[in-house]
C-alpha cells in the first residue's frame, strides 16, 4: 500500500506537456561520472541549463528540466580497475558526488538520474531495433587488440604504448590520444603496446562490429540541420562545428564495443558486445526523462507542441547536431529534435587549464569550502560565461567582481532602500511601504519607469535567444540604475523637505528591488530569496515575470510593484568584501593539480605531529619543563590489557552527513544517514539538537567511530557515533571535522598508533571510555590523541572554536 501510494504520489508530481502552452524540454549534457565535475564543466552544462530552465518558469512556461550522470565506456571500466572496484561502484561513488555539488549550486534539475537504470536498456535497444528494421545499420570487420591473458578485446583507454609521432616517443601514450604531444591515436599505432590490466603484449585480431549508416542519412539530415539552424537560432560555433563535420564528408560510424560495462546488443552474434557510449549516452536524456513519467512520449515524440533546447561544451556538438539527430531520423518516428542549442567554449583557470584527469584548477566539491556563498560562485560564471570564446577564471577577478558588482552595486542598492524604509518613524518608514499617488506626476520617477521598461524587454530578448551573459548584465545595469535614481533624487533631504516626493521615490526604489529579485532568479536564486525574506513576502510562486499575468506591463510602474502598508522584514547585508589576503590564500590553495595539493595537506600533517611531540599543547609544558621522575619513584605496572588499549584499535573514519532529520520520539535527538565509504549510509543517532541547528547538519563532512556496537535509542538503532567537542561545563559542542579534501570512507590515522581496528569495540572491555579519555582538542582547535593529531590524506582534523575541550 505504501509503495503504491508514493508510486502515485510520484506520478502526480510528475510534468508533462501542457494543450496551449509553451512547453520547454531542456536538457543539459550529461556529465561523466569517473570524476568531479570542474568549475568548466559546471558553467558549460549544468549550470546554463539551470539558468534557462528557471527563466522559463518565471515566465510561465512549462519547462522540464532533465539531466543525469553518463555512466558506461571505456573511462569507468579503467577507473574502475585502477581503484579495485566494480563500475558500478564507481558510477555510485561519483554518482553522488556530482549529485551533491549540483544541489549545493541549487541547480534545480526536474530529473538527475542516470544511464546505467533498466530504462536506459530499454530504450536504447527499442532505438537500435527500429534502425535495424530500417535498413541503416551495417557490419564491418575491424582489426582491434587483443589480450589472450585478459581473454577480451582492449578498448583504446585500455592500451598503453610509446607514442609513435616523430619527436616525442612519449612511453605512456594511451590507445586513443598521446598526454604529451596530444596527438589522436589508433591503439594498432601505438609502439610497444601494453594491456594496462596485466601489462602483456596484445595482438592484433579482427573483430566484427555494427555500424549507423550517415552516409544514407544524410540528405534528412542536412534539411533538418538547415532548417532548424535558423528556426532555432543556433550559436555560432555549433554551426561551425556542424558544418566541419558536413564539409569532411559522413562517414559510417561504429556503434559497438568490445566492453561488460555498457548497453549489451540485443543479437545473438553481438551479445558479448555492448554500445558505443557516443550512441547511448544521448538517449540517456529519453530515459532520464521515462524515469520521471512513464508518458516520456509526450515530451519525446511530440514536436509540434514540445521545444527541445540543449546545452552543452564545444567538444559535444557534433554527437548533437549529426549523430543523435541522424540516430531519431534513423527509426521513422515523429521525435522531438531539437530546436536551439547553446555552446560554451572552454573556461580557463588562472595560467592554464581546468583539467579533471590531471585535477588541475578548482573543483565542485571545493567551493563549498571557500566559505564564499553559491550567489557569488553562479554570479561569477555566469558573467565569465565563454558563449563566443574561451574565457579565464582568476580569484583576482572574482574578487574585483564581488566587491564592485554585487557588493557595491547591488547590495548595496538593496539594502540602501530597505535600510531607509526600516528606520523609526521621524528618520524613515517604520518598515512600512508608504503610500505614492502622485507617481504619475513626478518627471524623474515617470523617466526611470520607461528606462526600466526598456532594459526589461532587452532582458526578455537576451533570455529568449540564450544569451545568458547579455541577460545577466542588462539586470545589473537596472541595479545601477537604481542606485543613479537615488542619488539624483536626493531621497535624505525630500524626506525632511518634501515627504510626499520622497514616498514616491522610496515606493519606486523598493519596487525596482522586487524586480531585481524575479530577474536575478534565474542567475543568483539564493539571493532572489533572501530578498523576499527581506522584503516579507512568501517565497513559493511569488516571482514571476509571465504575460499572463500581466507582469511585464507592471515593470512601467515600478512603484506599483509593492503594495502600500505593506510591512517588510529585516534589512541585512547581502554579500560580504573579499579580502586581498583572502585571495592570495585561495590561490595558493589552488595551485597545482589535486595531488600535489594532497601532497602539501600530508606535509602540513606530519609538521603539527613534530611539533606536538616537542609541546604538550593543553598544558603548555614543553618536556624538558615536565617533572622528572625520583630514582625512588616506582614504575607503574600495567596489565596487557591495558597497554593493548590505544587509538589504534578504534575504526575511526571520515563520513559524509548525507540526510539529518530530528528524531520522530525525541526532541533532543538528530538521526543522521552518513556515508562512511560503504554500500549504504549508515543511520547514526546524535544528541546535538541542543548544540547545532538541522541546516549545519546537512551535507557536511564529520569524523565518525564506525565500530562500536549498534545500540537502539528511542527505538531507532544508531550504528555508529559522530565524535564532537564540548567545553568544560559542556555548554557549548562542537563537531569534529576532517579538512574539506578528505575522502569519505578513509581511516584517521594518529601517528605512532598503527594497526587495525577491532571488528566491533568490546563493551566490557572499555575500550572507548579508556581512549576516549586521551582525546582532546588543543589550543590550536586540532583534534587530538595523547596530543598527536587525528590526521587524514588531506591534513588534520579540527573543530571551529573549543579550544582544550574533551572529544567524545
Amino acid at each position: 500500500m505504501g509503495d503504491h501510494s508514493a508510486a502515485a504520489a510520484a506520478a502526480a508530481a510528475a510534468k508533462l506537456p501542457i494543450p496551449g502552452k509553451r512547453n520547454v524540454l531542456i536538457t543539459s549534457a550529461l556529465p561523466y561520472v569517473n570524476n568531479v565535475p570542474h568549475l568548466g564543466n559546471i558553467i558549460g552544462c549544468v549550470l546554463s541549463a539551470d539558468v534557462f530552465a528557471r527563466y522559463c518558469r518565471i515566465r510561465g512556461y512549462n519547462a522540464l528540466y532533465i539531466c543525469g550522470t553518463d555512466e558506461y565506456g571505456t573511462a569507468t571500466e579503467t577507473k574502475a580497475m585502477e581503484e579495485g572496484c566494480s563500475p558500478k561502484e564507481i558510477c555510485d561513488k561519483f554518482h553522488f558526488i556530482h549529485k551533491e555539488v549540483y544541489e549545493w549550486f541549487n541547480i534545480n534539475f526536474d530529473e538527475f538520474g542516470r544511464t546505467s537504470s533498466p530504462q536506459q536498456t530499454e530504450v536504447c535497444q527499442e532505438i537500435f531495433k527500429k534502425l535495424l528494421e530500417n535498413n541503416w545499420l551495417s557490419e564491418n570487420t575491424m582489426q582491434q587488440l587483443y589480450c589472450e591473458t585478459c581473454k577480451r578485446f582492449l578498448a583504446d583507454r585500455l592500451v598503453e604504448g610509446s607514442c609513435p609521432t616523430p619527436g616525442c616517443g612519449y612511453d605512456s601514450a594511451r590507445g586513443d590520444q598521446c598526454e604529451k604531444c596530444g596527438k589522436l591515436l589508433n591503439p594498432t599505432e601505438l609502439l610497444d603496446p601494453k594491456c594496462k590490466v596485466c601489462r602483456s603484449t596484445p595482438h592484433i585480431r579482427d573483430t566484427d562490429h555494427l555500424f549507423l549508416e550517415l552516409p544514407l542519412l544524410k540528405d534528412k539530415l542536412e534539411e533538418y540541420i538547415g532548417n532548424m539552424s535558423v528556426a532555432g537560432g543556433w550559436s555560432q560555433n555549433a554551426i561551425q562545428a556542424t558544418h566541419a563535420w558536413l564539409r569532411e564528408g559522413l562517414r559510417s560510424r561504429c556503434i559497438t564495443r568490445d566492453l561488460k560495462w555498457g548497453v549489451p546488443v540485443p543479437l545473438e552474434k553481438f551479445k558479448d558486445k555492448v554500445f558505443y557510449v557516443w550512441f547511448d549516452a544521448p538517449i540517456g536524456y529519453v530515459s532520464i526523462t521515462s524515469c520521471h513519467t512513464t508518458e516520456w512520449e509526450k515530451w519525446w515524440k511530440n514536436p509540434e507542441n514540445v521545444e527541445l533546447y540543449q546545452f552543452m561544451g564545444k567538444d559535444n556538438v557534433p554527437f548533437h547536431t549529426v549523430m543523435f539527430p541522424s540516430t531519431l531520423i534513423g527509426t521513422g518516428e515523429n521525435w522531438t529534435l531539437m530546436k536551439t542549442i547553446s555552446v560554451t567554449e572552454y573556461l580557463n583557470y588562472e595560467s592554464g587549464k581546468f583539467s579533471k584527469s590531471k585535477g588541475i584548477g578548482v573543483f565542485g566539491n571545493d567551493v563549498k569550502d571557500t566559505n564564499i556563498p553559491v550567489e557569488v560562485w553562479r554570479y561569477y560564471l555566469l558573467t565569465n560565461r565563454p558563449e563566443v570564446s574561451d574565457t579565464l577564471f582568476t580569484w583576482v577577478d572574482l574578487q574585483a567582481k564581488l566587491n564592485s558588482e554585487l557588493l557595491n552595486n547591488l547590495g548595496n542598492y538593496v539594502n540602501r532602500v530597505l535600510s531607509f524604509i526600516g528606520k523609526d518613524p521621524g528618520s524613515g518608514y517604520g518598515s512600512i511601504i508608504p503610500d505614492a499617488p502622485d507617481a504619475d506626476s513626478h518627471p524623474l520617477t515617470m523617466a526611470l519607469g520607461e528606462r526600466i521598461s526598456d532594459y526589461v524587454d532587452q532582458y526578455i530578448e537576451a533570455m529568449e535567444k540564450v544569451k545568458l551573459k547579455q541577460g545577466l548584465k542588462i539586470a545589473m545595469t537596472i541595479s545601477g540604475e537604481g542606485n543613479a535614481y537615488l542619488q539624483e533624487s536626493q531621497f535624505w533631504k525630500l524626506y525632511k523637505e518634501d515627504r510626499p516626493s520622497c514616498s514616491v521615490v522610496m515606493k519606486t526604489a523598493a519596487g525596482l528591488v522586487y524586480l531585481l529579485a524575479c530577474l536575478l532568479e534565474p542567475f543568483m536564486p539564493s539571493f532572489s530569496l533572501e530578498v523576499l525574506k527581506q522584503l516579507n513576502l512568501p517565497h513559493e510562486g511569488q516571482l514571476s515575470l509571465s504575460d499572463e499575468k500581466g507582469d511585464i506591463e507592471k515593470v512601467k510602474r515600478p512603484w506599483e510593484m509593492l503594495a502600500s502598508g505593506h510591512r517588510i522584514g529585516t534589512p541585512t547585508l547581502l554579500f560580504r568584501e573579499l579580502k586581498d589576503e583572502e585571495v592570495e590564500f585561495y590561490r595558493d590553495k589552488f595551485s597545482g593539480s589535486q595531488a600535489e595539493r594532497i601532497v602539501r595537506a600530508k606535509a602540513e600533517a606530519k609538521e603539527i605531529s613534530e611539533k606536538f611531540k616537542e609541546i604538550k599543547i593543553s598544558d603548555g609544558k614543553t618536556k624538558k619543563d615536565r617533572p622528572t621522575k625520583s630514582a625512588d619513584a616506582k614504575p607503574k605496572v600495567s596489565s596487557p590489557a591495558e597497554t593493548e588499549i590505544s587509538i589504534s584499535r578504534l575504526d575511526i573514519r571520515v563520513g559524509l552527513i548525507v540526510k539529518a532529520q530530528k528524531h520522530p520520539d525525541a526532541d533532543s535527538l538528530y538521526v543522521e544517514e552518513i556515508d562512511v565509504g560503504e554500500r549504504q549510509p549508515r543511520t547514526v543517532v546524535s544528541g546535538l539538537v541542543k548544540y547545532i541547528p538541522l541546516e549545519e547538519m546537512q551535507n557536511r563532512k564529520v569524523c565518525v567511530l564506525c565500530n562500536l556496537k549498534p545500540a537502539a535509542m528511542r527505538g531507532i538503532k544508531s550504528q555508529a557515533m559522530v565524535l564532537a567537542a564540548s567545553n568544560s561545563d559542556h555548554t557549548k559542542v562542537e563537531l569534529v571535522e576532517p579538512p574539506p579534501a578528505a575522502i569519505v570512507g578513509e581511516r584517521l590515522t594518529v601517528q605512532g598508533f598503527e594497526g587495525l581496528p577491532d571488528d566491533i569495540l568490546n563493551p566490557k572491555k572499555k575500550v572507548w571510555e579508556t581512549v576516549q579519555a586521551d582525546l582532546q582538542t588543543s589550543k590550536e582547535l586540532v583534534a587530538c590523541y595523547k596530543d598527536l593529531p587525528l590526521t587524514t590524506s588531506a591534513g588534520v582534523c579540527r573543530v571551529s572554536s573549543i579550544s582544550e575541550g574533551s572529544i567524545r
